[in-house]
């Protein structure tokens, strides 16, 4: 087997708020769900496995506080513009959307980004050259 990335883990401030908005807004699903002795922990994988996320309940912050800083972010590639501007308007509706849909020179492509529960940035991008 070669060497690979296979997950990053998240602390998150609740972890059953943080698992339904990744079920809505990403094609992340949940795959494994267990209650440690200090902290409940889900992996939320990617349909064609390429990538799962852990995320960790139970910090001890009395509101949720973001993990990553302002630039950092989690990135979706998606099938379509269309699709950009149609995540868009759903986070605009959930209030949660945090950049608008804007169009950057390759390697960029066009993007958009939502903030998840505990303020951390996802970013959803069609045209990327990853």
């Amino acid at each position: 087997m070669t060497d690979r990335l296979t997950h990053i883990a998240l602390p998150c401030h609740d972890l059953e708020k943080t698992i339904k908005w990744y079920e809505d807004f990403t094609p992340l699903k949940k795959t494994h769900y267990r209650k440690d002795s200090d902290a409940s922990v889900a992996w939320l994988e990617a349909e064609n496995n390429s990538m799962v996320i852990v995320f960790i309940g139970g910090n001890k912050t009395k509101e949720p506080m973001p993990t990553f800083r302002k630039e950092a972010h989690l990135g979706i590639a998606v099938e379509s513009a269309s699709r950009i501007d149609e995540i868009a308007d759903i986070g605009r509706s959930a209030k949660c959307l945090a950049w608008e849909p804007e169009l950057f020179p390759p390697p960029v492509g066009y993007i958009c980004a939502l903030r998840d529960p505990d303020g951390n940035t996802v970013e959803f991008s069609y045209g990327q050259e990853l």
